[in-house]
């Protein structure tokens, strides 16, 4: 597996393009813009795309996913309880926040302990509410890596401010969601840099 880092979006959000390179086939988590850089990038490492994973549904993870299908026209993920902040563009906060009306009704719905096989990779679904009602997690456990979205940061956590977010949830998910996984399982968060699970409950001081 390898795994590749964008930061795209008014917000700098990461992106990954996770892929396996035995066969050429790969997946995307969370899409906050979609520039001709990034398809150019996927069609000249010969990329078979197979889906998009969205981590939750706030505008600076999900206002590519319109163009990128246009190019790759292949499944989005979400959480099932994230459906209403998706299609709404006051509760997904890219009305308030940036003043577009940005909303996807497009996405395939999972739900907690879910396993997607993907590109020869089996990812078990987390949900973690906090960030939003329906936030979550991606777990590979044969790789040892996690994708935490804004649930869980390199010595933070997801802010609880915006709608459908909730601090007490959120530290619940992370204490019984997250920190339950092996301590060398590496991070990487919607935000900022990569971290491990057991750099987190060490030193995150929300912990």
């Amino acid at each position: 597996m390898k795994i590749e880092k964008f930061v795209l979006g008014p917000v700098g959000t990461n992106c990954y393009i996770v892929r396996n390179d035995e066969t050429k086939e790969c997946f995307l988590v969370d899409l906050a813009a979609c520039p001709p850089e990034l398809i150019s990038h996927i069609r000249g490492a010969g990329l078979s795309v197979k889906a998009v994973l969205l981590t939750h549904g706030h505008f600076d993870h999900i206002m590519g996913l319109d163009r990128f299908s246009e190019e790759f026209p292949v499944p989005v993920y979400a959480c099932e309880d994230e459906r209403e902040l998706l299609s709404d563009p006051r509760l997904n906060s890219s009305l308030s926040m940036i003043g577009q009306r940005y909303a996807f009704d497009g996405a395939q719905y999972v739900k907690d302990s879910d396993v997607l096989d993907i590109a020869g990779m089996k990812i078990r679904v987390a949900a973690t509410p906090g960030h939003t009602s329906g936030g979550c997690c991606y777990y590979i456990e044969e790789e040892g890596v996690l994708f935490s979205g804004d649930t869980l940061f390199h010595g933070s956590i997801g802010r609880t401010d915006l709608p459908t977010g909730s601090m007490s949830l959120l530290v619940r998910s992370v204490q019984e969601k997250l920190f339950v996984l092996p301590d060398e399982t590496k991070v990487y968060p919607g935000h900022m840099e990569e971290t491990t699970i057991g750099y987190e409950k060490k030193y995150n001081p929300f912990f």
